[in-house]
């Protein structure tokens, strides 16, 4: 009897222990922000840096040496084609033109002076050819002189924009650019650029590019351009030194707000249709594979995840996650697997403006 009661008494006790440790437990848990994972519609941005380059970039070099006498243009003002820029100074080139015009008046002389005597016998042939053909040569030293003349007018090659006046030791005058439209010049990495041949519609990259969305550009005050773009080019190797590969966007520019050099950023979305998506901040990496933690009876356990896309603070899941599931969003780094947690179910879309850039 004794025994028994001993035995029913050791029972009773571990029940009650392990009773007070599960009333223990969620006292002792720290609470954590945890998100609902489900489908939703999202766009997600592609960020790239650019470098904006007029359409037509013309250097204007002058085609004789010189000093420049006159500048007949201010920077940055709109030029036509043929447009005169810069005067040079033209005194030698005076002289010369002066003393080459004299020499094909002696030239002349010498020529009308044979002709008669050639008539009548009384010189050769010989002498009038040869006379002509240096009436000839100093005609041809005198036209020279006469168009250097003229070059020592610099005129706009193209329509556009002036840009930079010269400087010392410089061969090139200024540049002048066609900026009607601009050219935004940005780099993927190899990845990244596997995943874009990968992800877009199109049998060609061709047909990839024609199926890309519009882009927008941020310029470099953070202020979004006014209007959209298009990518249109792609140069068609990987750069061995930089492992990129070099875009072409091209954006109108009607207001001539953008010039040559400006640098922004280019946005491209992307369309997901009922997609799961989670804030990136509730990823991980290790090795090479992307996790998260998994709230089961609030707590924590490792599941590893692939993903279609990250952008713009969001990940969007191809597998590892369903509907439904929740995830830890925060305090990833004071964790690990097993802990217990006090779940706090927060807004995905609070979360990730919080954590949004400000500019």
């Amino acid at each position: 009897m004794n025994k028994i009661f001993l035995v029913a008494t050791a029972i009773a006790m571990v029940a009650c222990n392990n009773g007070n440790q599960q009333q223990q437990r969620p006292q002792g848990a720290v609470s954590y922000p945890v998100i609902i994972v489900g489908e939703q519609n999202t766009v997600s941005n592609l960020s790239y840096p650019v470098n904006i380059e007029g359409v037509v970039n013309s250097a204007v070099q002058a085609k004789i040496s010189g000093y420049i006498t006159k500048v007949l243009v201010d920077e940055g003002q709109v030029v036509t084609q043929g447009q005169p820029l810069f005067k040079l100074e033209t005194q030698t080139l005076n002289q010369s033109a002066a003393s080459a015009k004299a020499a094909v008046e002696v030239a002349k002389v010498e020529v009308d002076k044979l002709v008669p005597l050639v008539q009548k016998n009384i010189v050769s042939p010989i002498q009038l050819a040869t006379a002509k053909a240096n009436l000839q040569r100093a005609q041809a030293t005198y036209n020279e002189v006469a168009s250097n003349i003229g070059f020592a007018v610099v005129k706009a090659p193209v329509n556009g924009v002036e840009g930079a006046l010269v400087t010392a030791n410089n061969t090139v005058l200024t540049t002048v650019s066609d900026v009607k439209e601009v050219y935004a010049y940005f780099s993927m990495n190899e990845k990244e650029y596997l995943d874009f041949l990968d992800n877009t519609q199109g049998k060609t990259t061709a047909e990839k590019l024609k199926n890309l969305p519009e882009a927008s550009l941020v310029l470099a005050n953070g202020q979004e351009y006014a209007e959209k773009g298009k990518i249109q080019a792609v140069t068609g190797q990987i750069d061995p030194t930089t492992g990129s590969i070099q875009f072409r966007a091209t954006f109108p520019n009607p207001n001539k707000l953008l010039t040559n050099g400006n640098s922004g950023t280019i946005k491209i979305p992307q369309h997901f249709s009922n997609s799961l998506v989670i804030p990136e901040v509730a990823t991980f990496e290790q090795q090479g594979k992307v996790f998260v933690y998994k709230v089961e009876n609030d707590t924590l356990k490792q599941a590893i995840i692939t993903l279609k896309s990250r952008a713009d603070n969001y990940a969007v899941v191809e597998s590892g996650l369903k509907n439904g599931d929740v995830i830890l969003a925060q305090g990833l780094n004071k964790v690990r697997t097993g802990t217990v947690i006090k779940p706090q179910p927060i807004s995905m879309d609070s979360l990730v403006k919080k954590i949004q850039p400000i500019f």
